[in-house]
């Protein structure tokens, strides 16, 4: 197999057109795209977005948290990212007592700032090609099983060559489905501390009701800092740390932005899709999607219930509420969107002219002759097997909090490895603070119920069968869960901290472990091994389909979906005609948060201070030429979950916003990009600084950042 053919064309676009504005792409690699980036009006290098040699933007920019990004702005470590990105931060550190999420936070010296463990951001020292290496000795195997065997090893043997001595951890990232391999070295810090961020009412405005929507009208942004040794260097948290001395941070740029301007959005999207079969999109719009938004449907009228009736309770879920509605919205975008564009329909043309190139040579179709029909017959198999899957996932296992005792309690019995008490009781006491038996309980009935009254029979074990033949069924697995061990923080405790494992045995007669024992167990023989193994199979046919569309565009430029590694896109600024009689202006101000004020709708309060400054227009040097304040602006960069809290660059490589959503209509973006209707949406970095300075009165911080001002 000579990977050698194609591999160095790797970078563009395949079957609709490439256009400006589409695209995740590699930042070293990013030479390829520097020409029409220019063209666009960009005025800097390839250099000047990565560069191994000196400093470049790359080095202003972290992985936050794992999930989201941040950037840099001042020489000492300060960083900005979403207040979404680090709302459980923020959260964890709230009571009654001190509400932050009500109120906000804002350190007023560094004495004063706030450290959150657990909390990691990542930099990237280098990315590196390494696929001829990963794929070393794989030519003469024929079983996926034993290819991938020795990718593994190959993989282990490049690590340990390349990155022990450096401190740096290495890592090895498949890209194209595994046929292009990339070496990243990455240094990560974990003394990462709060340093400000805006009350619910400005970090949140619009809620769950303006998510994913534009206009949008949310100061989405929280600051932190990160601190390190008194060598630079990632320490666990201490005092004597100190601020970390940024190799390169972000010029603010509060001139204004136009219709038209170029933007560049540089994170870390987590995941797309672009080059899935339309067995697969199917699949997704008829099925999986559907299920899932009606799971979270119920689990967030329950949330919601409860949240409202009591202020203890919505602090402690405010942080889960907000993930599970964020992808809730999303899926139903998402839906809407693939459906209106016909991306199905798009896929089966363009797997006909898949078809019509294979055909053409023997060749080819000895190679690539089965994965359509192949892809054809393991998605009709997969589909029932998906719904148990989702289900699983979003009613059992995500589904409702004390199933994470379960797993503790079954690692206990099951690990013959030592335990980590210490570990284990603070996960324990981290699980207790942020719990409400009331709440969990009306969770795990209701999802129970709707697991058993959806599934095939095959899919549930005997003993809910059984529970489920007694017509006050609801009363006795509420019962079952209040007389848990698993619900006990005490018996809790002590449970862990018998490294014996003889207390662990209590859990052997306790009904709800037992029951979610035997869930788990129906679903890992019934449905994780069948799913599992037509998963694995439809993913030998995706790599060979990926390797066959690179095959037939050789020459075209294609970017690879996004993995959770550092990408670069690029758009313009614009607004957008998402329907028919619907044009969308490319930003918002906060005369539009006063006008959707409404104090009946906690998610439209408006907070006085913020009224007052309105009012008086005091936005001092951040306001509009019509003396108005900017809040958000709609770009067309493409962008995906993970690139929340991402910089907005301009022509010049300055910040003038950080990325926090997409619009509705374009959530599809996943899937299929559409020039048209995909629009990232971004907080003006004008109206960051105009809460940091007027409103919170925090405008020390901005000593510390370089604000360019050309107005």
């Amino acid at each position: 197999m000579n990977y050698k053919i194609f591999l160095p064309v790797i970078f563009f676009f395949l079957f609709h057109f490439s256009f400006a504005r589409e695209g995740v792409w590699i930042p070293s690699l990013i030479e390829k795209n520097i020409a029409e980036m220019q063209q666009m009006g960009f005025k800097l290098s390839a250099h000047d977005i990565y560069n191994t040699d000196s400093s470049s933007m790359k080095d202003a920019i972290v992985h936050f948290g794992g999930g989201c990004t941040g950037e840099l702005i001042s020489p000492d470590g300060l960083l900005v990212t979403n207040y979404h990105c680090g709302y459980s931060e923020i959260q964890s550190h709230s009571s009654v007592e001190n509400d932050y999420l009500t109120n906000g936070f804002w350190a007023m010296n560094r004495d004063q700032e706030l450290p959150n463990p657990g909390l990691k951001v990542t930099f990237l020292i280098s990315m590196e090609e390494v696929t001829e290496r990963v794929l070393a000795c794989t030519d003469t195997l024929t079983k996926s099983t034993d290819i991938d065997d020795q990718i593994q090893k190959n993989i282990a043997t490049i690590i340990a060559e390349e990155a022990n001595g450096t401190g740096y951890s290495g890592e090895i990232k498949p890209f194209f489905n595994g046929n292009q391999y990339f070496l990243l070295l990455t240094e990560s810090f974990t003394d990462v501390r709060l340093v400000g961020a805006p009350p619910s009412s400005i970090g949140k405005f619009g809620g769950d009701t303006d998510n994913w929507v534009w206009p949008r009208h949310t100061g989405d942004f929280s600051l932190f800092r990160i601190y390190a040794n008194k060598n630079n260097k990632p320490a666990a948290y201490s005092p004597e740390n100190v601020p970390y001395r940024s190799k390169k941070f972000f010029p603010i740029n509060i001139s204004g932005i136009s219709e038209g301007d170029f933007t560049m959005v540089f994170g870390y999207p987590g995941t797309t899709q672009q080059y899935l079969p339309s067995q697969a999109v199917k699949m997704i719009v008829e099925n999986s999607d559907p299920d899932r938004v009606a799971i979270r449907d119920l689990k967030l009228k329950i949330l919601s219930e409860y949240m409202a009736g009591d202020q203890s309770t919505k602090i402690k879920y405010a942080a889960k509420y907000a993930s599970v509605s964020n992808s809730w919205k999303k899926w139903q975008g998402e839906m809407l969107g693939l459906k209106h564009q016909g991306v199905v329909e798009m896929k089966i043309k363009e797997e006909r002219e898949f078809a019509l190139w294979v055909n053409e040579n023997e060749d080819r179709k000895l190679k690539y002759g089965q994965i359509l029909p192949e892809f054809g017959t393991n998605y009709t198999q997969l589909i029932p097997y998906r719904k148990g899957y989702d289900y699983f996932i979003e009613c059992i296992y995500r589904g409702f909090d004390v199933y994470k005792n379960y797993q503790t309690a079954f690692s206990m019995r099951s690990q013959n490895k030592s335990i980590n008490v210490k570990k284990n009781e603070e996960d324990i006491e981290k699980f207790f603070k942020d719990y409400s038996i009331e709440v969990d309980c009306e969770l795990f009935t209701n999802l129970v119920v709707k697991y058993y009254s959806d599934l095939s029979p095959e899919y549930l074990p005997d003993e809910l069968k059984k529970i489920f033949l007694k017509s006050n069924y609801r009363d006795i697995l509420k019962k079952i869960y209040s007389k848990s061990v698993l619900t006990d923080k005490a018996k809790m405790l002590k449970l862990v901290a018998d490294t014996t494992n003889g207390e662990a045995k209590i859990v052997s007669k306790d009904r709800l472990y037992l029951l979610l024992d035997a869930i788990t167990n129906q679903y890992n023989t019934r449905v994780k091994d069948n799913y599992q193994r037509i998963n694995n199979q439809i993913e030998v046919g995706q790599k060979k389909y990926m390797k066959a569309l690179l095959e037939m565009k050789n020459g075209q430029m294609i970017y690879p979906d996004a993995n959770s590694t550092l990408r670069v896109s690029y758009g313009k600024v614009e607004g957008f005609h998402p329907r028919d009689g619907v044009t969308y202006n490319y930003y918002t101000t906060l005369k539009g948060v006063i006008e959707k004020e409404d104090p009946e709708i906690p998610d439209y309060a408006v907070p006085d201070k913020l009224k007052e400054l309105y009012y008086k227009k005091d936005f001092g040097t951040y306001s509009l030429p019509d003396s108005s304040m900017p809040v958000c602006f709609s770009a067309s960069n493409h962008t995906t979950g993970g690139n929340s809290g991402s910089p907005v660059i301009d022509a010049s490589g300055n910040l003038i916003g950080i990325n926090f959503d997409r619009g509705w209509e374009g959530t599809m973006s996943d899937i299929r990009f559409d020039k048209d209707i995909c629009r990232n949406i971004s907080l003006d970095v004008r109206y960051i600084l105009f809460i940091i300075d007027k409103f919170a009165g925090a405008g020390y911080l901005l000593n510390e950042m370089k604000i360019i001002n050309k107005k």
